[in-house]
């Protein structure tokens, strides 16, 4: 028989109260005698559901039919059938009934017709019951069928569009969500659609519906009425069991948003069912729903892993749940075990005290599994092993020697590169652990080679990039252009490894149809929460190993690692093989020795130096290798040596080698294989980053060169570009300001600037790099600064607009945020580095204005907008502050709210203490300049700028810039802080005596000083650490002049206060003591 029924499902029954034609006798359950079921309970009959009917063979589909004024039945069994108490009067029961209309069956058939029917109970609470459930219309649900299955329809556009939109007016409807639940969970087509529907259409109408219910769920899951979420609850485990495994991993997608917007307590029986049907004790179901249940449990357990782990009126789930996983690793399914592996790997970074107290359980089992068949097991094996290194890395080191070489025979293995990538990590987190790395030096002999040998390119992947074609006057296509973020210099990455991606899927799209479900398969597990395991990655298998984190470059990665702790050790060992190899006829043996010496360049830089003379001219020559990835992996290389060849101070020397290297790079940068360029940009970014002014001699070749590649550049390499041209001028500045340079580099960058759309990912490198140039130009940037500023005006503006439309609006999207941020960054560049009138001018003929959009900024959701839009706030106090002042009423009220502490504290809040640091410099620079501004707002800036400096867990930077605001704020209002200087003057002196001696600090000291003299006696604490701190200040004249008189003033001050002042200066440090004497006569 087809059905199989798990027994858990049997638990929820249906409700319809006990009928008075039943007695209890001697413990049996007996129908009474001579009673016409069928003719008592009219009205309350169910009619068995389409999907029942679909899961059992046809010969019993007669006897369930018969037997449906049974099923009200089933409530008197409830939760003792599940215990077997009563399994014998249901089969007693069932037997009776089909005598009853004229049929036999054996007690195994009457059995599974009991089951049946319980499933038509369960099925029949949810949807069939009238006034308390709902059943499907006809016509509506062919109507919807035939738009999912057209909506990915890969053939017909005009069909597909017309069903999106008809799909998207759909989501009105009431019923929405119970139409999409019934049509997911039916395995065949039901009647009204089996003549109408093939199988195949079917089928891809069921993924549509599942797509479309999940994303409802996730968009609109407030709105849904209790009732449809209850129908979908109770029908949706159905998916699990289903024969084909891409629907099971739509409906553990399902139910994993179900549990992500109502809770894990919002389905309490969730997690019991999903255990039992993986447990499948009675051993009735097949395989398949085992595995899709065992993959539900694992996206819950991934998605809500913190909420699993707390404790609920003295439950924890992860009590549970961590010995059932434990227990599922002994699966006869090596899916399961793989799963449940996989599973307790999620839990093991948490540190949770139930993981803890489980490890040495999950450790024996590891080594159980260390052999198991199953290459999914073993690659959960190779993962749990590195993250227990994470966490608890001495439970490893007994081990080291076995799993040494447990994990290079994974890592060798060809066949499954998915193992072999995950064994390799185990030596990148082992060489970054003390307690491990120091016990792997013994093995290193049989690590190093292994790791060498792994840096070789497969032989698939030799036959992808052998013979790469000359491909610079190729236009890129949208998907070889990686996104662009905003971000800080500090985020250049210029490792051999890169971003780790997924690996690709080993499925192919025959036609239309199937690659458009495999897309919007795609796209809605792009929607998957950090972490949610994503099964079906439906990839075609094509993408370019150069951009995916693989064993080659995780091995490269390990190695650098390792020769960052063994030094010498590992050049011995990797000597050898770099000889035999660097010059190898076989291009990729060739390649490969060059990614090792570059991997070993910064570990084992002091041994490798004596070779550089010798090595350094041979890598410049295989940038004419004939093979593109050769000559692209020698640009990094050399990147990686561009220090030793910077700092080379003899002028023959650096003809001999650091000339060479600058021209040697600067040509790939125009190279006619675009991997090449990219390689050559990044290293002579990384160049110009070493040398920093020792490029300013070779400026004009420089920006000749950038000025070429601008004309030859396809768009996804005019990223790294900008990054070249901004890192030079970051670091040779005025240089650039030269008239011939500004001729040569500006017209280049301004018809970049003119051809790139408002809206292209490309404006946010160009932003960022304009606002480096601006200030390499300064006074020079002024004939570009009118264009530039209204744009980046109009950009503000319009995304502003754009995020209120779109939160007022769902349907609408959210605009991009870097556009913002990117745009802030370079107007202030632009308050900077022109001359006051011209700044004044751009500001005062601005509309909207400028401060206006400022003030959204300010409040923005977005860390970054608000962290750049306070710098833009600083910059302007400093350079057109009288602008600033008619603005200040609207944004000071905005700036003390920023400072909230608690705000910045936050640990679900990234990058807080950035914004806060900001906004601390920013008020410093108002209360210098328009001290009166602030005068409403002195008791409240105290409060929230002394927590600051208080507060032991803020970094040092906001320290400082909090002490700096604190001790200007002090220049305005000295009678409004002196009481208070007893509570922060120790926090203030400790802060302010690590900046270093600047405008802002002698400010900031001023403006304590005069504070300190209107509550002199306050002092009583720190009296020591204030003298020392005035013996220690350097007077610049004429900069700081003005407070030698304060500080002497201070000193008489406390003469006259002390009763024995000479006795108090005597406790002094004597190097304090005399420093006073010298500069202050005492």
């Amino acid at each position: 028989m087809a059905f199989n029924s798990n027994c858990a499902l049997l638990l929820r029954c249906l409700r319809l109260g006990r009928q008075q034609h039943f007695h209890e006798d001697s413990g049996d359950i007996r129908p009474e005698q001579n009673v016409s079921l069928s003719g008592q309970i009219p009205n309350l009959v169910p009619q068995i559901p389409d999907i029942v009917l679909q899961m059992i063979d046809p010969m019993l589909q007669i006897a369930v039919l018969a037997l449906q004024p049974f099923v009200f039945l089933l409530e008197l069994f409830n939760d003792d059938f599940l215990s077997g108490n009563y399994r014998g009067d249901l089969v007693c029961l069932t037997t009776g009934g089909l005598t009853s209309v004229g049929l036999r069956a054996s007690p195994l058939a009457c059995f599974e017709v009991a089951a049946v029917l319980s499933a038509a109970a369960l099925l029949d609470e949810a949807i069939m019951f009238p006034g308390t459930g709902w059943q499907p219309q006809e016509e509506p649900l062919k109507q919807l069928a035939a738009c999912l299955k057209d909506s990915l329809s890969g053939h017909n556009q005009a069909a597909q569009k017309a069903a999106t939109a008809m799909l998207a007016e759909a989501k009105n409807f009431p019923d929405i969500n119970n139409y999409l639940t019934y049509l997911f969970i039916c395995p065949q087509p039901p009647p009204p659609l089996s003549v109408s529907v093939s199988v195949d259409d079917f089928h891809t109408a069921r993924c549509a519906a599942a797509i479309m219910l999940k994303n409802d769920l996730r968009d609109a899951y407030e709105t849904i009425p209790e009732s449809n979420l209850a129908y979908l609850r109770s029908s949706v485990l159905a998916g699990l069991q289903d024969p084909n495994p891409q629907i099971r991993n739509l409906a553990g997608n399902v139910i994993t948003e179900v549990v992500r917007q109502g809770g894990v307590l919002g389905w309490q029986q969730l997690l019991p069912e999903l255990l039992a049907m993986v447990d499948n004790a009675d051993g009735r179901l097949v395989a398949g729903a085992q595995e899709g249940a065992m993959s539900a449990l694992a996206k819950v357990c991934d998605d809500n892993k913190k909420a699993l782990d707390r404790d609920y009126q003295g439950q924890r789930p992860l009590n549970v749940i961590v010995p059932k996983l434990l227990s599922f690793t002994s699966s006869p399914l090596p899916k399961v075990r793989a799963s449940a592996l996989g599973c307790l790997n999620v839990f093991i970074p948490s540190k949770s005290p139930v993981v803890t107290l489980a490890l040495d359980a999950i450790l024996e089992r590891l080594f159980q599994l260390a052999n198991d068949p199953g290459d999914d097991v073993r690659r959960n094996v190779c993962r749990a092993i590195v993250l227990i290194v994470e966490i608890q890395p001495e439970k490893i080191a007994p081990y080291m020697g076995g799993l040494v070489d447990y994990i290079l025979t994974q890592q060798a293995n060809q066949d499954d590169p998915d193992l072999a990538l995950d064994a390799a990590e185990f030596w990148l987190c082992v060489g970054e652990h003390d307690t491990l790395r120091a016990g792997l030096g013994p093995y290193l002999p049989k690590v190093i080679p292994a790791l060498l040998q792994s840096m070789v390119y497969s032989q698939d992947e030799i036959m992808m990039l052998e013979g790469a074609s000359d491909d610079a006057d190729e236009e890129d296509k949208a998907e070889d252009i990686k996104p662009k973020f905003a971000s800080t210099k500090a985020a250049r990455i210029t490792a051999a490894g890169g971003a780790k991606e997924a690996p690709p899927g080993a499925e192919s799209a025959s036609n239309g149809t199937a690659a458009a479900l495999n897309a919007a398969i795609a796209e809605a597990d792009d929607n998957l929460s950090e972490g949610e395991i994503d099964e079906y990655d439906l990839g075609d298998g094509d993408e370019d190993p150069e951009d995916k984190w693989n064993l080659r470059k995780c091995s490269a990665a390990a190695l650098d690692v390792l020769a960052s702790v063994f030094h010498d050790q590992i050049f011995d060992i990797t000597l050898p093989y770099l000889k035999e190899n660097l010059r190898h006829s076989d291009w990729p043996q060739r390649e490969a020795a060059v990614l090792a010496l570059g991997a070993v360049a910064e570990g084992c830089m002091d041994v490798v130096t004596p070779h550089l003379p010798e090595l350094v001219p041979y890598l410049i020559s295989l940038l004419a290798d004939r093979e593109a990835v050769v000559r692209q992996i020698t640009c990094w290389t050399l990147g990686r040596y561009s220090g030793w060849a910077a700092q080379l101070e003899v002028p023959a020397q650096r003809a001999t080698f650091f000339e060479p290297m600058v021209e040697g790079l600067l040509t790939k940068m125009l190279d006619n294989n675009k991997r090449v360029q990219e390689a050559g940009a990044s290293a002579f970014a990384t160049l110009e980053e070493k040398a920093t002014t020792k490029m300013i001699p070779y400026c004009e070749p420089i920006v000749r060169q950038f000025v070429h590649c601008f004309a030859k550049y396809q768009d996804r390499n005019m990223f790294i570009l900008y990054d070249c041209v901004q890192t030079l001028a970051e670091h040779v500045g005025p240089a650039l300001a030269a008239p011939a340079m500004v001729d040569l580099l500006m017209p280049a960058l301004i018809e970049r600037w003119n051809k790139v759309d408002d809206h292209a990912r490309e404006l946010f490198p160009l932003l960022e790099c304009l606002s480096y140039v601006a200030m390499a130009l300064g006074g020079a940037f002024t004939p570009f600064a009118l264009p530039v500023f209204g744009r980046c005006m109009r950009i503000v503006h319009e995304n502003l607009e754009q995020h209120l439309a779109a939160i007022n609006n769902d349907a609408l999207e959210k605009p991009e945020k870097d556009f913002l941020i990117t745009s802030l960054d370079l107007l202030s560049a632009l308050v900077q580095v022109l001359e006051p009138g011209k700044s004044v001018e751009l500001i005062t003929n601005t509309q909207p204005p400028l401060f206006d959009l400022l003030s959204f900024c300010m409040k923005d959701a977005n860390n970054d907008v608000r962290h750049s839009a306070y710098a833009l706030l600083g910059d302007c106090a400093i350079y057109v502050s009288v602008q600033l002042a008619s603005a200040l009423p609207t944004l000071l009220p905005i700036l003390v709210r920023q400072l909230d502490l608690d705000q910045a504290l936050d640990e679900h809040i990234k990058g807080g203490f950035g914004v806060i640091n900001n906004a601390c410099w920013a008020t410093g620079e108002i209360c210098y300049r328009q001290p009166h501004a602030v005068d409403r707002y002195v008791e409240e800036l105290y409060q929230r700028l002394s927590l600051i400096i208080l507060s032991p867990d803020v970094p040092e930077s906001v320290h400082e810039n909090a002490a700096i605001a604190l001790g200007r704020l002090g220049l305005g209002a000295p009678q409004k802080l002196a009481p208070h200087v007893r509570d922060f003057a120790e926090a203030f002196l400790d802060a302010i005596e690590k900046v270093d001696f600047t405008e802002e600090k002698d400010s900031a000291f001023e403006g304590f000083a005069k504070v300190v003299g209107m509550n002199p006696q306050a002092m009583d604490r720190c009296l020591p650490k204030y003298f020392e701190a005035i013996a220690r200040y350097k007077i610049v004249v004429p900069r700081t002049q003005r407070l030698r008189p304060l500080f002497f003033d201070t000193i008489v001050g406390y003469r006259s206060m002390l009763t024995d002042f000479d006795g108090f200066v005597r406790a002094l440090d004597p190097k304090v003591q005399e420093a006073l004497r010298a500069s202050y006569n005492i």
